[in-house]
């Protein structure tokens, strides 16, 4: 996958693999010229602290990421969103760092004859059209969600990341609040992702990824969501869950974990915190079956991962 410069298709864009930009230019929708990134033993692979956390090079592939134990061991969330995205020569292709700073997946935005507000138009035409995959929290004049499974993940994770030009910024302010409809990340013009930086994992921790998909493989999520837990003497003592695929920006459902903290790890309270899932959601007309799913998927993560501790 690719890191787009800059929503304008003349400017420079950024090519390591290039698997979402391929399609874009196969589309018109980015005609500009490139700049090939090369591996460099700071962008490729993963280092290990003393304390157990990891940095993940902008341009180690998403399988990579996903097949190796180590990361499956400490940040089994991570391990999982890598796994299941896309198909395998995809993820065999595509990098950390493209999938970060990948475009919109909005059929508006992939249209090269429709002038979207991330093209420069002055609307969403998604907002009036045909918008069955968009948001169900409506955060901003665009209403496609973020199409990255790595940003949700990351989330979960508090991942910190380093570009060109910054040392450390946290994953929230990479992606913003969903209120920017030209860009699908606050990265510069001239700014490209060089790796991502984990905190060492909690001790006892736990975590899951899962995702509704309308079809069996090769699907972009309808909803996905990451989960970490730790949990003793049948309580929740850390909890945080993050969805994707509902909003311009991964979410965290602060509700939920609000709902959980400190409470008893059991099925009743997982219940009705999956519930809350749906707090400060507004749906457009067509994505409200998107709340069931989010509500559905975050009991399933939970439940799933009470028998894991269990």
């Amino acid at each position: 996958m690719t890191a787009a410069m800059t929503a304008t298709a003349q400017r420079a864009e950024f090519r390591a693999a290039g698997t979402d930009l391929s399609e874009r230019r196969r589309s018109g929708v980015s005609r500009g010229p490139l700049i090939d990134l090369s591996a460099t033993p700071d962008t490729i692979g993963v280092t290990w602290a003393a304390d157990g956390a990891a940095t993940i090079g902008a341009l180690t592939s998403i399988a990579a990421i996903g097949a190796d134990p180590r990361i499956a061991a400490a940040y089994p969330g991570i391990a999982a969103a890598a796994s299941g995205l896309a198909t395998p020569q995809v993820r065999h292709l595509a990098t950390l760092g493209g999938n970060l700073a990948q475009r919109s997946r909005c059929w508006y935005f992939r249209d090269p004859h429709i002038a979207c507000l991330r093209k420069g138009g002055s609307d969403c035409p998604a907002r009036t059209g045909n918008h069955l995959y968009s948001v169900a929290f409506d955060l901003g004049p665009c209403v496609a969600p973020h199409p990255s499974t790595m940003a949700a993940a990351l989330l979960a994770y508090d991942a910190r990341i380093i570009t060109s030009q910054r040392p450390g910024i946290s994953i929230g302010e990479l992606l913003g609040d969903g209120s920017n409809a030209t860009s699908d990340h606050a990265l510069a013009p001239d700014e490209m992702i060089r790796g991502v930086e984990l905190s060492a994992p909690l001790p006892g921790e736990r975590a899951l990824y899962k995702r509704a998909i309308s079809r069996s493989h090769a699907e972009w999520p309808l909803v996905e969501v990451c989960a970490r837990a730790v949990v003793t003497s049948d309580t929740f003592q850390f909890i945080r869950l993050t969805a994707g695929g509902v909003a311009p920006v991964p979410l965290r459902l602060a509700a939920c974990e609000t709902a959980l903290q400190g409470k008893a790890a059991n099925a009743t309270a997982i219940a009705e915190a999956a519930r809350l899932a749906r707090s400060g959601a507004n749906p457009l007309p067509m994505t409200g079956y998107k709340l069931d799913l989010l509500e559905g998927v975050v009991r399933d993560v939970l439940e799933r991962l009470l028998e894991k501790v269990g």
